[in-house]
């Protein structure tokens, strides 16, 4: 595993990708295919791997938690970077804090609580795990009202924030007042779209974010990081190719729900057997899985995918 500080070049060296957790019918972590999973990534040239919200880290057996950090550590290539997350409620990141202050990992995201909290208690809990750590973390931005562009620039200013994950979903993603006024404020190469291919382009381009976080890269890790080196060339005739080609995927992610689709995607592809979803999350129906392994057989190009 890659342990040293990521720094604003290193956002464009790779997509980071967002993989989701393999677990066995018990709910116990399958290091075989985690394993499998992260070879096919790198394989496709992307080496930085975070995970989040895609591996369910919210719902993490807490006893698990620092056994499944050495498992990452321990099957990353020496090129990989590996971003875990910790949270999301306040007392639960400073425990598992106190847990990465002992690790090698360079960073790590706080995962965003949905309720019961305050602009200025966001602001407090994330310099407080930040402290706990010992090192910058990964402010995730994921809905309006969570954390104020004001908070989120003191955070920065006061070399609080690792990188900044902009996940908050607009129906036309080139009108986004927030994001202007987080760019004015905070250094863009410190920011990365946080939803996949489709958003990034405009992301990108507009607004000046250094590069991309996306789920399907998963699948195709190849084709993603040809996006991102295309956008960063300003081939946008190859960008738009791609993004189509992920789109089937990604509009199955948006109707049914990105965890589950991506979780049985990676399956289905013939990657890697990521087992059961993990509750408060639940498998997907028959006919769902129908429709993903259909759009699955377009986007990889495997020799035999899972029946």
């Amino acid at each position: 595993m890659r342990t040293t500080p990521i720094e604003k070049s290193d956002l464009q060296r790779s997509v980071i990708a967002v993989p989701p957790l393999a677990r066995h019918s018990d709910f116990s972590l399958n290091q075989e295919a985690n394993e499998r999973q992260m070879r096919h990534i790198e394989a496709g040239g992307v080496f930085t791997l975070l995970y989040g919200g895609n591996a369910n880290f919210y719902h993490l057996f807490p006893s698990e938690y620092e056994g499944l950090l050495e498992m990452l550590e321990t099957l990353a290539g020496e090129a990989t970077w590996i971003i875990p997350s910790a949270g999301p409620t306040f007392g639960l990141s400073i425990e598992q804090a106190k847990i990465l202050n002992q690790t090698r990992f360079p960073t790590a995201m706080l995962l965003p609580m949905q309720g019961v909290t305050s602009d200025e208690g966001v602001e407090a809990g994330f310099r407080k795990f930040v402290e706990t750590m010992g090192r910058k973390a990964v402010l995730y931005i994921k809905a309006d009202g969570y954390i104020s562009v004001e908070a989120a620039a003191r955070l920065a200013r006061d070399g609080c924030i690792s990188f900044i994950k902009y996940a908050v979903v607009r129906e036309d993603p080139s009108t986004d007042p927030y994001l202007e006024r987080l760019v004015d404020q905070v250094d863009p190469a410190i920011i990365v779209s946080g939803i996949g291919e489709q958003p990034a382009l405009t992301h990108m381009t507009q607004f000046g974010l250094a590069g991309f976080t996306a789920g399907c890269v998963c699948l195709s890790p190849e084709k993603s990081q040809a996006m991102l080196e295309a956008v960063l060339q300003g081939d946008l005739d190859t960008v738009r190719s791609i993004q189509k080609e992920f789109q089937e995927l990604e509009d199955l992610r948006n109707r049914i729900n990105p965890i589950r689709v991506l979780h049985e995607a990676v399956t289905l592809a013939g990657i890697a057997d990521m087992g059961p979803a993990m509750p408060l999350l639940s498998d997907l129906s028959p006919s769902e899985k129908a429709e993903v392994k259909a759009a699955v057989e377009k986007l990889v190009t495997t020799k035999s995918l899972a029946s």
